[in-house]
């Protein structure tokens, strides 16, 4: 009788084994490139808990994970993938598997993490993968696919990370998915989503990351997702999203790294509350309709790169370019644009005194008075220096040779004078150099025949005289000399 009680309770053991080599087996049946031969390991020679990619349970011999990341693999998802009723973690990025997703996936009630993320999957999400209840991690990113969000993911009540980016997906952002009050990180950057921002988003107290850049999104952003406090990145860039800020919105974000809302059609003023999020690294109001006044930004030690250009900041008089001198001595900060605006005043000379790791001053299409000053050469790092078309006055400075990583000059539409300082053709890295329109005289220095690497070479409409040296016209990569 013992025997037979020991027979009856290993019985399932022994079907459960079977079934999980049966399903692995189907799966490398629809495995057609193998370049690494992962696939060999795969046969009847070795336990399948030893077959590579495959990690069994400690109790028993089940599958529990399937990890094969970036080992270039490719097919199709074998349905038999839900026979494994074990599997906790099905981790296949970086292949190209490609096909849909079988609907069988919903037979994985024990699945905690689906990575398939970098591969070549087609068609449709599984609606019934809201079957799969012990999900936290869902991550498809870099896939081709196409079809709505299914609501019913609203359903997977421990989902942490959920992530779309970069596939096909269309449709509204469905409002159901306010329902993961674990949800972590939201990313569905680069798909072709529309409709606008669910406002019961703003009960997602645990997101960290909120991330919708690159789609057709409309409508107002929620207020209250301006107070979800545990945002680290909030990217709305790149969609249709209007509305109006006011200067005195509260933006409760203290851990906030990552603030853009470029590229949409805005209006009205920053906050001035932003100003307190002091782990912001990169801020962004680039391309909309924001006018008035930036405030002070004195508390962002932090900041690399700050964004507003293309809006109509400024009122074209003294005093709009403050806020810079409060960027005084950011060692973190590279990147600075505020092109295309209506700053006026003086250009200040603070900005010579930033923090000698910039690398990108872009203030270009303003209306800045006044004279570049001969301290921007501190700036030994820069790369791009654009201050076209403002009203800049006196000689470009004679120390501009320092910024010997300088690829980029415009200054072009402005009323500078002087000649082209000798010192140009220690820019050696220099690509463009945009004089055009402008007041400048004396002759082109020979010595910008140094300049090998320069295509664009801009000096129209000034009081130029002299011929064209010809160490420049020997410049084989030069493609247009504007004389």
């Amino acid at each position: 009788g013992l025997n037979l009680l020991r027979l009856a309770t290993a019985s399932p053991l022994v079907r459960g084994n079977d079934t999980d080599q049966q399903a692995l087996l189907q799966f490398k049946a629809k495995i057609t490139g193998d370049q690494l031969n992962i696939m060999d390991s795969w046969n009847r020679s070795i336990h399948f808990c030893q077959w590579i990619g495959v990690t069994c349970g400690r109790k028993h011999p089940r599958v529990t994970k399937l990890k094969l990341r970036i080992l270039k693999l490719s097919g199709s998802l074998s349905p038999y993938i839900g026979n494994l009723s074990f599997l906790r973690e099905l981790d296949l990025v970086g292949n190209s598997f490609y096909n849909q997703i079988p609907q069988e996936i919903g037979g994985l009630r024990r699945l905690e993490a689906l990575h398939l993320a970098n591969n070549s999957i087609s068609g449709e999400i599984p609606s019934n993968l809201s079957a799969c209840s012990k999900l936290i991690l869902v991550d498809m990113r870099g896939n081709q696919l196409t079809g709505e969000i299914p609501s019913s993911l609203g359903l997977l009540s421990n989902l942490e990370v959920l992530g779309f980016v970069h596939n096909s997906l269309r449709g509204s952002i469905p409002p159901s998915l306010a329902n993961l009050s674990s949800l972590e990180e939201l990313s569905l950057t680069y798909n072709a989503l529309s409709g606008i921002i669910p406002e019961s988003f703003g009960r997602l107290r645990n997101l960290s990351v909120f991330a919708i850049f690159g789609n057709a999104i409309s409508g107002i952003v929620p207020g209250a997702l301006f107070n979800l406090s545990n945002i680290r990145a909030f990217d709305i860039g790149t969609n249709k999203i209007q509305g109006t800020l006011h200067s005195d919105l509260e933006i409760n974000m203290p851990h906030v790294e990552f603030f853009s809302v470029g590229e949409n059609q805005i209006s009205g003023q920053i906050p001035i509350s932003i100003s307190n999020a002091s782990n912001l690294n990169f801020l962004d109001f680039d391309n909309n309709m924001l006018d008035g006044n930036v405030p002070s930004l004195e508390k962002l030690d932090n900041l690399f790169d700050l964004e507003l250009g293309i809006n109509h900041f400024g009122h074209g008089r003294k005093g709009d370019l403050n806020f810079l001198c409060t960027l005084v001595n950011k060692t973190k900060l590279e990147y600075l644009s505020i092109v295309k605006n209506n700053f006026g005043g003086e250009f200040p000379e603070c900005i010579s005194n930033f923090s000698s790791n910039l690398r990108g001053l872009n203030m270009g299409g303003n209306n800045i008075l006044g004279k570049i000053p001969d301290e921007i050469s501190n700036l030994i790092n820069l790369e791009v220096l654009d201050v076209g078309h403002n009203q800049l006055l006196g000689s470009i400075p004679f120390d501009i040779g320092r910024l010997w990583k300088l690829n980029i000059f415009y200054a072009s539409s402005n009323f500078l004078s002087g000649t082209i300082p000798h010192s140009i053709g220690n820019l050696t890295e220099l690509t463009k150099l945009i004089l055009d329109i402008n007041n400048i005289q004396g002759n082109i220095p020979s010595n910008l025949g140094k300049c090998q690497n320069l295509l664009l070479l801009g000096l129209s409409n000034n009081n130029l005289s002299g011929t064209i040296p010809p160490e420049i016209l020997g410049l084989s990569s030069l493609s247009i000399v504007l004389s």
